[in-house]
């Protein structure tokens, strides 16, 4: 006899929430930490309702200085609690860079394993929010070469809140990237109780047969309105792939999506120059190289700070430029 799961519709903030006051309930080690996640329910309600479920003492607003609460939360981990440390925009985490750099990712080599470092650090992030300067940064390339810390990213609520457990859950840092543009965008059924996606395997969003794109958080929803159009208007095939974890990769799903379609396309909004998709092309290269029938594409911002935000379409992948690109790679 089979029991059906209890589902609800959520968006991605919601699903956040979810998550976090599912662990807050079963673990009297988690904390959440940071600037009015408490009484004011968090600049975008993700900790919403929780100061008022589990108190002052588990739900902490913190002063606003960033370095300050990951220093706190390396603490508290060293000392057996598990943290989750919310920097209000990813922008905001460069004063907290050093902490995160010099100790949270070293304590389990600098003591032999004798201490770790479960933290959490959520961050919302990026673009097309018309939001101020530094708010709106895309800045995950400086911490995948950050060994020591897993980089993940959700696209949708359903990855979000299993992600998101895991995570929790993991016995080292992990930032945990939050599209702005993803919070609200969308509802799905998301299970009321607890699950989780293992880090460091991407998702099939899309199969196909001529090119692969590859992509994560806010893109995806640009990839696949490229994609929609394009097979609408030509007789092309796209597999598009959320890769959801940046650091670790998941090498065996790039590699074999490539070997299938010959072709590959990178989407993402960072900066181009020593982002992730340098990387996902050295796997493809190491991988899959003699397989290739045109050059990897990419599609990502420009090497400058975000614009300001008249001019924030301007900076960011669209589904023209990726169409472009797609048809780039097929008719080369």
């Amino acid at each position: 006899m089979t029991t059906s799961v209890q589902t609800k519709t959520m968006t991605m903030v919601q699903s956040i929430n979810d998550a976090m006051r599912t662990m807050l309930a079963e673990d009297e080690r988690t904390l959440i930490l940071g600037e009015d996640v408490g009484v004011n329910g968090g600049v975008f309600r993700a900790t919403e309702g929780l100061y008022e479920e589990f108190g002052a003492e588990r739900i902490i607003d913190t002063p606003l200085a960033e370095s300050g609460i990951m220093g706190t939360s390396i603490g508290l981990a060293a000392n057996g609690f598990r943290p989750v440390a919310e920097m209000q925009f990813l922008g905001f985490i460069y004063p907290a860079f050093n902490q995160i750099m010099t100790h949270a990712t070293r304590i389990r080599q600098r003591t032999m394993g004798r201490y770790t470092s479960p933290i959490v650090i959520r961050a919302p992030y990026g673009a097309g929010v018309r939001a101020p300067e530094i708010h709106s940064d895309s800045v995950e390339g400086l911490f995948t070469q950050m060994p020591g810390i897993k980089v993940v990213v959700p696209s949708t609520a359903y990855d979000a809140k299993g992600l998101l457990i895991s995570s929790m859950e993991d016995p080292d840092p992990v930032l945990f990237l939050e599209p702005m543009r993803c919070y609200r965008s969308s509802r799905m059924e998301v299970p009321e109780e607890k699950y989780t996606i293992k880090l460091g395997k991407a998702a099939v969003l899309k199969e196909g047969e001529d090119i692969s794109i590859f992509t994560w958080g806010a893109m995806t929803i640009e990839t696949m309105k490229a994609v929609e159009q394009i097979e609408n208007e030509q007789n092309i095939s796209c597999e598009v792939i959320d890769l959801r974890t940046l650091y670790p990769l998941d090498k065996e799903i790039i590699s074999q999506s490539v070997q299938k379609t010959s072709r590959a396309l990178i989407v993402h909004e960072a900066p181009g120059t020593g982002g992730v998709s340098s990387e996902v092309l050295s796997v493809i290269n190491d991988t899959s190289f003699l397989y290739l029938r045109s050059p990897v594409e990419r599609v990502s911002g420009f090497d400058t700070p975000v614009p300001v935000y008249s001019l924030e379409q301007e900076y960011l992948p669209s589904p023209e430029k990726i169409k472009h690109a797609i048809q780039r790679s097929i008719t080369f």
